[in-house]
């Protein structure tokens, strides 16, 4: 297995609506690293790292949608390399 980290920004009705705590939630139920952060553009940035194919569920729950009080619009990614090692996953402000 490989571990990956991958930066995404998600777009749509995500922030004010639980978004990042459900994000936390299932980012932990997947084993993963990382963090979740509004942007002021409205959007909201999500690093996750671990097992390729945890990223990867991670990524397809964001795409899906997210938690129902969200409306995902559109979820943009790229690989990514932390500049500091990621202990757990936090909600960042």
């Amino acid at each position: 297995m490989s571990k990956i980290c991958i930066i995404a920004w998600v777009h749509g009705r995500v922030q004010g609506v639980g978004f990042r705590y459900s994000t936390q939630h299932e980012a932990q139920r997947l084993g993963l690293t990382g963090y979740a952060k509004n942007l002021d553009d409205g959007s909201v940035e999500v690093v996750a790292c671990g097992e390729a194919e945890q990223v990867e569920k991670l990524l397809k729950w964001l795409k899906d949608g997210g938690p129902r009080s969200a409306r995902v619009d559109r979820v943009l990614s790229e690989p990514h390399r932390p500049g500091d090692e990621l202990k757990g996953f936090s909600i960042r402000y």
